[in-house]
């Protein structure tokens, strides 16, 4: 994402301009804007036109400039879009002040937030903005008989195929065509993606027998393979390949394995009973006695709470700013991802403390 021309404007508010450059940024920015932010930028609206000189054609599209008061805020990740709907407060026409439009941000359109930004959100900004120069990375696991094709994205992980083939006595002798042919339509969905690495994961040897396949038939696909042992296929060799750090030798400090590894650590120190709070309530008293050492929260509960529909009972802001303020770190969870998952069912957020509470 590129973010530029960031100024400040009266009543402690900001304006920044970002330009969302994948998928990935869109992701982002519905944690950035939010109802009450005001955004700006190019769209089309159609235009009802019924005058002397021309008659109604029942509307046509015309482009022009809008800034919108935000009520809603929508990620739609199959259409590639981030949704914004709101009242225009501001137009290229006047004529068009006071209605309601969606403004429908896209990859390389140019969106203009003005807002009270709080520290996170800057730092989702920032991360995004790192993030650009990351290279793309595809996960493949495969066993006897199946094969599962992830690619790896700052809102998670995605199946992109799954393949299955024989198993058993027909994969071997006589029936090597019909392993061959697994191998083939491997080989033909990884030669379709635009990815920089191939981390190629599996139980036992019929992953050197696919990464020696395509040695031999599709040696440009081969050079882009790193291996990894995993003792299962798709999510479940997905999720080690992520525990076990393989995607950071090619994208480092990406959002999706640091989170795997901090709910590794949370989850042990709670089975141990070690220093560790999650829910509402216990980590804000945490957080004020200035116990934690990170602070872990999800990301579309935290947007929640900053909404009519929180139920914590506890400011979620506030809990984030105190934090801060008393030495701790704070790392927001994707919501999209398995760790994030885990985290929403301890009520989504907790804290990894310097010392245990009594």
């Amino acid at each position: 994402m590129q973010v530029r021309d960031r100024e400040r404007i009266e009543g402690g508010r900001e304006r920044v301009t970002v330009v969302p450059e994948s998928i990935d940024d869109l992701w982002h920015l519905q944690y950035v804007v939010e109802p009450g932010d005001r955004v700006a930028g190019d769209t089309t609206r159609r235009i009802q036109r019924n005058d002397d000189q021309m008659r109604d054609t029942g509307g046509e599209r015309e482009p022009m400039w809008i800034a919108i008061a935000v009520d809603t805020v929508e990620f739609h990740k199959f259409a590639n879009r981030l949704r914004v709907g709101g009242e225009i407060v501001a137009c290229s026409r006047e004529d068009q002040l006071g209605a309601h439009h969606t403004l429908n941000v896209e990859e390389r359109d140019e969106l203009s937030i003005e807002k009270r930004f709080k520290p996170d959100q800057w730092e989702r900004l920032e991360e995004a903005s790192e993030a650009t120069e990351n290279p793309d990375v595809a996960i493949a696991t495969v066993e006897e008989g199946e094969a599962h094709v992830h690619t790896v994205a700052q809102y998670g992980t995605e199946e992109r195929a799954a393949i299955t083939g024989p198993t058993g006595k027909a994969a071997w002798g006589d029936g090597a065509r019909e392993r061959s042919e697994l191998f083939s339509e491997l080989a033909d969905v990884l030669r379709r993606m635009d990815v920089d690495a191939i981390i190629l994961a599996g139980p036992g040897f019929t992953k050197q027998d696919a990464l020696s396949y395509l040695e031999e038939n599709d040696p440009e696909i081969a050079e882009l393979v790193t291996t990894v042992d995993t003792s299962g296929v798709g999510d479940r060799g997905v999720h080690e390949v992520l525990k076990r750090g393989a995607v950071a030798d090619v994208q480092r400090d990406t959002r999706i394995e640091s989170e795997a590894a901090y709910i590794d650590d949370l989850t042990e120190r709670i089975a141990s009973g070690a220093k560790a709070a999650y829910g509402p309530q216990q980590v804000q008293q945490a957080a004020e006695f200035g116990a934690i050492e990170r602070l872990l929260i999800v990301d579309e509960r935290l947007r929640k709470e900053r909404s009519s529909e929180g139920d914590w009972g506890v400011d979620a802001d506030r809990l984030v700013e105190t934090t801060e303020q008393k030495g701790g770190e704070v790392t927001v969870f994707s919501s999209e991802f398995p760790p994030g998952q885990q985290l929403s069912n301890l009520g989504g957020v907790a804290a990894l403390l310097r010392y245990r509470l009594e």
